[in-house]
């Protein structure tokens, strides 16, 4: 029980209480739109996205494992719960997260949360810049006041036909301007002076493009408001009964793993900010999976543990979790005080602010650097994205994971052939490091090139390790090589037992000269 308060000590120095409220305060503004925004673009009520960020506040923010990260819900998993939402109904959504829910608070007690960090960098990177491309190019159709293809081969196929209804048609035109100023502003605001920064930039960018629809009298589209209690939607039986089905368990296996993939890789760069306690992985992902089974018997938004609030919570000065609690309570106080406020905010406003975010998930700067020292892994990362924009995003990350597996397998499975020469003419061939069914092409290659009227020897002694396709391949080549009637190949490979032994058919160590050829593959 004292390492549950151990956090809330500090809150006992002078100033760290106010500090921490002021700090709350900062978090709220920054996640008050995107709340808005993320549930919005999600295709599900304005308010289900409060609903969320006041969980990920007054619940999560209690609980152990992170002390200054916020959680809420992401821009990270609105393709996935626009496609759920479109594919199995609202009504489903809140029984889909429960379930997530408890499959996160099972894998914490069981403790995986660790086993989480060891997914591929380049996966997770590709994942969320494919969900940043997703999310630009569906919000790029709202922005302009369109409805959005169901497909991203179509969005992408649509793009030159919204272009053209952005210049002829004068409404979308008048949209498409107010998401277009809306990213501007969000450009800009970090250049200006301190002063003006005090507002977070998500903020000032909806209230400034909120103003000018209003002042300007635009004919824009706004976000319609249900109210915090119709919107609370709870699952009903007949959903729980529904997730049984193999389409609704790999969604929730998609929300399992990218939620959790993505609070827990947020967890170690919020770590990097603070010199406070370090984050306990398995708690932070049983904290997560109580905030998503809360979340889900509410029937709202999954939530992850999110980059932007945590990093703002931190450069806020923040220095216990009281904060991120309080700005759960700002989150309520505002959703059962104003929320007719939610009915002026224009939808393109909200299309611009989840523009900038998509664009922040692609690691522009990353990719060139990466490609010229790993090639590898941007391939992997590439294809990650590419397959969740042609694709769906569970598809697209499975893909990505058995593309990080197979390249790691190449990676290590390296094996070196040499060829020598020996002073009574036979010829040595020996094996070093790992030979693998994935490096037999290039064995074989070199092999096959060996003389068929020369005494030839295999030597396997100190190969690291040897696979049975290998091995088998190998035995097969030693039979059939020889085929002019010269000796066959004799193969040396490892004593079974001690170093003294002899396995049958080993030959003893022949004398050698310089290597006439070596290759590495």
């Amino acid at each position: 029980m004292s390492s549950f308060f151990s956090p809330y000590h500090k809150l006992r120095e002078p100033g760290v209480l106010r500090q921490d409220l002021l700090a709350s305060l900062v978090v709220f503004l920054v996640a008050l739109p995107l709340c808005v925004g993320v549930a919005v673009a999600s295709g599900v009520p304005a308010e289900l996205g409060l609903v969320t960020g006041i969980v990920g506040g007054l619940v999560v923010g209690f609980l152990p494992g992170s002390a200054l990260q916020v959680s809420g819900p992401a821009a990270g998993l609105t393709v996935l719960v626009f496609e759920a939402v479109r594919e199995f109904g609202l009504g489903m959504l809140g029984a889909i997260v429960l379930l997530t829910g408890a499959l996160q608070v099972t894998l914490g007690l069981l403790r995986c949360g660790r086993w989480f960090r060891a997914i591929s960098v380049s996966v997770v990177q590709g994942m969320l810049a494919g969900i940043g491309l997703v999310l630009i190019l569906g919000q790029l159709y709202t922005m302009a006041g369109a409805e959005q293809p169901r497909s991203g081969i179509d969005k992408i196929a649509g793009l030159p036909r919204l272009i053209g209804d952005v210049i002829t048609d004068t409404a979308s035109l008048t949209a498409a301007a107010v998401g277009v100023g809306t990213i501007a502003v969000l450009v800009l605001w970090p250049k200006l002076p301190a002063a003006a920064r005090v507002v977070p930039a998500p903020l000032a960018a909806v209230a400034l493009a909120t103003a000018a629809v209003a002042g300007l009298r635009l004919d824009v589209a706004n976000v319609e408001v249900r109210g915090l209690v119709d919107a609370v939607q709870p699952p009903g039986l007949g959903d729980l009964a529904d997730l049984g089905s193999v389409a609704v368990l790999g969604t929730v296996l998609a929300f399992t793993l990218i939620a959790s993939a993505e609070s827990l890789f947020s967890a170690a760069a919020v770590d990097r900010m603070h010199d406070g306690p370090r984050t306990h992985y398995d708690k932070e992902l049983v904290a997560q999976g109580v905030g998503n089974t809360v979340c889900g018997v509410l029937g709202a938004l999954p939530m992850t543990a999110v980059i932007v609030r945590s990093s703002a919570n931190v450069r806020a000065g923040a220095r216990t979790p009281l904060s991120r609690i309080a700005h759960g309570a700002w989150l309520l106080l505002f959703a059962v005080l104003l929320p007719s406020a939610l009915g002026i905010i224009p939808l393109a406003a909200l299309a611009g602010v989840l523009v900038h975010a998509g664009c922040k998930l692609i690691p522009v700067k990353e990719i060139v650097p990466l490609a010229r020292a790993h090639r590898g892994e941007a391939v992997v990362l590439s294809a990650t994205a590419i397959a969740i924009v042609v694709t769906n995003m569970f598809e697209g990350v499975v893909l990505g994971l058995v593309l990080a597996v197979v390249k790691s397998a190449w990676d290590t499975s390296h094996v070196q052939v040499d060829v020598r020469e020996l002073t009574d003419g036979r010829m040595v061939v020996t094996l070093t490091g790992n030979a693998t069914f994935l490096r037999l092409p290039r064995i074989l290659e070199t092999l096959e090139a060996m003389p068929k009227d020369r005494p030839i020897e295999l030597d396997l002694t100190v190969v690291r390790h040897l696979d049975h396709a290998c091995r088998t391949t190998l035995d097969n080549w030693a039979l059939r090589h020889n085929d002019s009637g010269t000796e066959a190949v004799r193969m040396r490979t490892r004593p079974p037992s001690g170093p003294g032994s002899t396995a049958p058919g080993e030959v003893g160590e022949p004398a050698e000269i310089p290597a006439q050829a070596s290759a590495h593959h």
